[in-house]
């Protein structure tokens, strides 16, 4: 069920990503409500997706990494 719920919030994010500000809210979303070793998965997913999307980089202070 787990891998369900980190798979949704990354189609999400994916979905938004055009809007910087809509894509930080819904990465604190996605923060609130994922377990600790979900939050492990979509850093990595977030780093990943956002490594060509400077204008994205900065929702990063939502992961507390």
């Amino acid at each position: 069920m787990s891998k369900l719920m980190v798979n949704y919030a990354k189609s999400i994010l994916e979905r938004v990503s055009f809007d910087p500000i809509l894509f930080c809210k819904e990465l604190e979303k996605a923060v609130k409500t994922l377990l600790p070793f979900e939050l492990e998965e979509l850093a990595v997913w977030f780093f990943n997706f956002t490594k060509e999307k400077p204008e994205l980089r900065r929702c990063e202070i939502y992961l507390n990494v």
